[in-house]
């Protein structure tokens, strides 16, 4: 960590990573607060998840421009673009609730409007952390960027309930417009070294498809590199479904306000990773410290799903979040290092339309499945089910649960039997410190 901090550009890193831990936590706090306005208002759980999809479909749609534009300008200035973009939608938002006049569809045309800026900010932060950090301290900086998220979802809920409770919706959206013009204050005031630009191949929207698509024939073309990517869909789909089925599967075994503890300790886990990530830097040999804490992830949800057990639950949900943070860390770790920084907004633009994409479907299948399928089958469950998972209400996801960490532990079964994964090291080598700027000061 000492060198970490003694590098180059490691203080620029830090300012910029301070002003986008204050903003992550002003809009998880926004997020939390304005879940529960809309439930209060609505009654509605499938509102509140259209929302949530208003936001993230502009972020589908725009991401190939934006990664587009990222290579073509200064990251600083693409950063600026994101926070700044999305502060005007939370400024529109505030207006409408000062007003006495927001109403449900607001907040489609509002989140949407700050969906399309935030398409920005993943490959924005993660093309500009390569060009201020050494690539031995990638994962380190990975887990940094986690960490301030993380800290986000710990502490949000309770102080935006307390907000809520106190004074109602306008000071959280207040805090959230403030927080971005922290976070755009921090940019303003460092310089990022310079990298080389994207050459342009045509103009207008055809020009940045085509500049997009060289960012997708990269991964294609780097077999290992699309079959980490792929196997990072699944874990996050896995993230997101039982992100949907948590707290039900909860309910039926414990209190609501049991429930609530039980997410908080999964979210200290998630703190906790992080953490580990950041002081110790992540394992030497990177691909084993993605698809070994994948398997741990996988083992975490059969635990959680295994028996009605509170124990279980917890101890499968600590295990799930805890080592998230080492497989990510070690994954953004190898993309930064092997992928051209010219080519860095766009390929970057791709995972995250790989990640966000894997959320919908989540969200569509979990519920439908679980009402229709899964609870129905496990009400009067077979002799040789029932006796291993236990049968009646709230089986029918664990179930659920089971089976999905079942698919994890096979696809890290799959992905190690293959030789361009175990040799991904070697056969999609590094960029032999070209990857960074600060590596070459």
């Amino acid at each position: 960590m000492r060198e970490f901090l003694k590098a180059p550009g490691a203080r620029t890193f830090g300012v910029v990573w301070m002003g986008q831990l204050v903003s992550n936590l002003g809009s998880a706090m926004t997020a939390f607060g304005l879940g529960i306005w809309v439930f209060v208002e609505t009654g509605s759980a499938t509102q509140l998840a259209l929302i949530v999809l208003a936001a993230r479909l502009p972020m589908l749609l725009v991401s190939p421009f934006a990664g587009a534009l990222i290579d073509r300008w200064d990251r600083r200035w693409a950063m600026i673009l994101a926070d700044g973009g999305a502060a005007v939608g939370t400024l529109a938002t505030v207006l409408l609730l000062v007003t006495g006049n927001l109403e449900i569809w607001h907040l489609y045309l509002t989140l949407s409007f700050s969906g399309l800026f935030s398409a920005f900010q993943f490959p924005a932060y993660s093309a500009a952390t390569t060009l201020l950090v050494e690539p031995d301290h990638y994962a380190r900086a990975s887990g940094m960027v986690q960490l301030a998220g993380s800290i986000g979802q710990v502490a949000a809920p309770t102080i935006a309930a307390v907000v809520v409770v106190w004074s109602g919706l306008t000071i959280l959206f207040v805090v959230d417009f403030v927080t971005f013009h922290v976070a755009v204050a921090t940019l303003l005031r460092v310089r990022f070294p310079a990298a080389e630009p994207s050459k342009r191949i045509g103009r207008g929207v055809r020009g940045l498809l085509l500049e997009a698509k060289e960012g997708l024939n990269f991964v294609v073309e780097k077999r290992a590199l699309l079959i980490l990517m792929l196997s990072f869909v699944v874990v996050n789909f896995e993230f997101e479904f039982q992100g949907v089925l948590l707290i039900t599967l909860l309910l039926y075994i414990t209190s609501e306000q049991a429930a609530g503890i039980i997410v908080s300790i999964g979210a200290g886990g998630i703190v906790a990773g992080s953490l580990a990530l950041t002081l110790w830097g992540g394992p030497k040999n990177r691909v084993r410290g993605i698809y070994l804490p994948i398997l741990a992830m996988g083992v975490g949800l059969l635990l959680m799903g295994l028996r009605p057990s509170i124990s279980l639950v917890v101890f499968g949900i600590v295990l799930m979040n805890a080592t998230h943070p080492i497989a990510g860390g070690s994954s953004q770790s190898i993309w930064q290092s092997k992928v051209p920084p010219s080519l860095q907004g766009r390929v970057f633009a791709i995972r995250q339309i790989s990640a966000i994409s894997a959320a919908p479907i989540a969200f569509l299948l979990a519920g439908t499945l679980a009402d229709r399928v899964f609870e129905p089958l496990m009400a009067d469950a077979t002799a040789s089910l029932g006796a291993v998972i236990g049968s009646g209400p709230g089986r029918g996801i664990g179930l659920m649960f089971v089976l999905a960490g079942l698919f994890t532990v096979a696809i890290v079964a799959v992905a190690w039997n293959l030789p361009s994964i175990r040799n991904l090291e070697t056969t999609v080598p590094d960029l032999e410190g070209e990857s960074s700027p600060a590596a070459r000061r």
